[in-house]
């Protein structure tokens, strides 16, 4: 980026937004109005740093934004905030309004005049917070998805509903008049990882491709198999490496491996949506937060299912989510 740009942008930047996860790091130069005048990343998330590292890493991402002088805010979202990042910033305890999570965030120390730095906190679920029909508890925690549940808030108050956050570790909530009322986290994206790339099943599975008709009808009847009938999982799981060995209908080479990884991918999130949708309301659509290509898969599944869906994306959700918690910071 170029002497002149840069003095450009610090001349109209307003704040930064920065999203600090486990493995890397995505900032923001951000004018009042909320347009993004530039982005920046780096692959040192919180698992790389020390508490001492993080001030520099993040001069190293979004330094050349800043002006000479003054000071500007910093809001970071995610896994700066944890236990093991660069400041704590506590859980709040559910139910909590998704407009108030700036009461919880926290300023770790820096050396630069220029930065003035919030970390926003997480959610956390105990006990006593969460009933299930089989009177249950579980304990449950969650970092930075609730700054993209922040960001559907911000363009929909009092938004109630169910949202669905796939990812690694998917996150499925339940919002009642823009509050988290409750949560739970699913481990389908690592199951899957670890299924294709660390068990018998690596043998068999490739990549797998939605747009072709082959893998998407596999996927779909997975997803129907595995919501239906998710005592099966762990059998259906063996009998993929014993259909790649035995069925002769399935075509040779890495045609084979894309249809059985899409029933892999099918068996492993109908396992999810049969706990995630147990107790949807009748006709009720889900909101999905993420990636692009994630949630067309989650959208496709859930129509497997009859039910509905929309789609988010998350960038602009976490920026949303981030603008709102700094207007509530302006504001006190």
């Amino acid at each position: 980026m170029n002497a002149d740009l840069n003095t450009a942008i610090a001349a109209r930047l307003a704040w930064v937004a920065v999203d600090w996860g486990s493995s890397n790091l995505r900032a923001w130069a951000m004018t009042d109005d909320g347009q993004v005048l530039a982005r920046s990343a780096s692959d040192k998330g919180m698992l790389s740093l020390t508490p001492e590292a993080y001030e520099t890493t993040l001069r190293e991402v979004i330094g050349a934004w800043l002006p000479a002088t003054g000071s500007v805010d910093v809001l970071v979202c995610g896994m700066a905030g944890a236990r093991q990042g660069w400041r704590e910033a506590a859980y709040l305890p559910i139910p909590t309004r998704l407009d108030d999570l700036a009461r919880g965030a926290v300023t770790p120390p820096v050396a630069d005049p220029r930065l003035r730095v919030y970390l926003l906190p997480g959610l956390s679920q105990g006990r006593e917070e969460r009933e299930r029909d089989d009177a249950g508890r579980d304990f449950d925690v969650m970092r930075g998805e609730e700054t993209q549940l922040a960001g559907l808030v911000a363009g929909e108050p009092g938004f109630s509903g169910h949202v669905c956050l796939p990812g690694t570790h998917a996150k499925w909530a339940r919002l009642e008049d823009g509050a988290v009322a409750g949560f739970e986290t699913y481990l389908t994206g690592e199951l899957y990882r670890l299924l294709a790339a660390q068990s018998v099943l690596h043998h068999s599975v490739g990549d797998d491709d939605l747009d072709a008709p082959a893998c998407r009808e596999a996927f779909v009847a997975a997803v129907r198999e595995s919501h239906d009938a998710p005592e099966g999982f762990t059998r259906q799981l063996f009998a993929l490496r014993a259909a790649d060995l035995l069925d002769t209908t399935l075509p040779p080479g890495e045609a084979r491996r894309a249809r059985l990884a899409a029933r892999l991918s099918g068996l492993a999130i109908g396992l999810e949506l049969a706990g995630a949708c147990r107790m949807l309301p009748a006709d009720e659509s889900v909101t999905l937060i993420g990636t692009e290509d994630l949630c067309r898969r989650y959208a496709l599944a859930l129509e497997a299912l009859g039910i509905g869906s929309r789609y988010q994306d998350a960038e602009t959700a976490v920026l949303a989510g981030l603008g709102l918690a700094r207007t509530a910071l302006r504001s006190t």
